[in-house]
């Protein structure tokens, strides 16, 4: 993603996904059909994976994000059975392999309790007990002291220093 104005089109679309192609090509001072044009290469090349909102998780029911670090076996055969239970798990934002603190894998998920969260991990280690070795968790609760609410609008200054 070499072209400066598709880095401008890609950051203003991080800041607000909701605004028209017309909206955007009066802040970038381009033409409409230009803007259009680069979201299509933006969306066809990958860089925009799906569009979304980010919802208030305490007015939606959910007071616990939870980080969990696994050390996991990672065999072909387990890795796609990992991932097809991963992605029918609607609790589950994101499953990855990662490195760190003794662990290889994260998941991170939200619950509406702590009772929640706990048949959530209860379930995951008796489904993958043949494959998960330990886990941690942190649990943020999301009615708690939040500093910086989750938002991806402060990457777009970062999308804008890298053009």
């Amino acid at each position: 993603m070499k072209n400066i104005m598709m880095m401008k089109v890609a950051a203003e679309l991080l800041k607000n996904s909701h605004r028209s192609d017309r909206e955007l090509a009066k802040v970038l001072r381009a033409s409409q059909p230009t803007v259009t044009r680069l979201r299509n290469k933006l969306e066809k090349e990958g860089f925009i994976q799906e569009y979304t909102i980010i919802p208030h998780f305490i007015k939606m029911g959910f007071e616990i994000l939870a980080i969990t670090l696994t050390k996991t076996k990672f065999n072909p055969e387990l890795r796609e059975r990992g991932a097809k239970s991963m992605m029918a798990n609607s609790n589950v934002v994101m499953c990855a392999k990662s490195e760190g603190l003794g662990k290889n894998a994260v998941i991170v998920s939200l619950h509406k309790s702590y009772s929640d969260y706990s048949d959530f991990i209860t379930k995951f280690m008796e489904e993958w007990r043949d494959m998960v070795e330990d886990y941690d968790s942190v649990l943020i609760s999301l009615g708690g002291i939040v500093l910086k609410p989750f938002s991806l609008k402060c990457l777009a200054e970062l999308v804008q220093e890298l053009s």
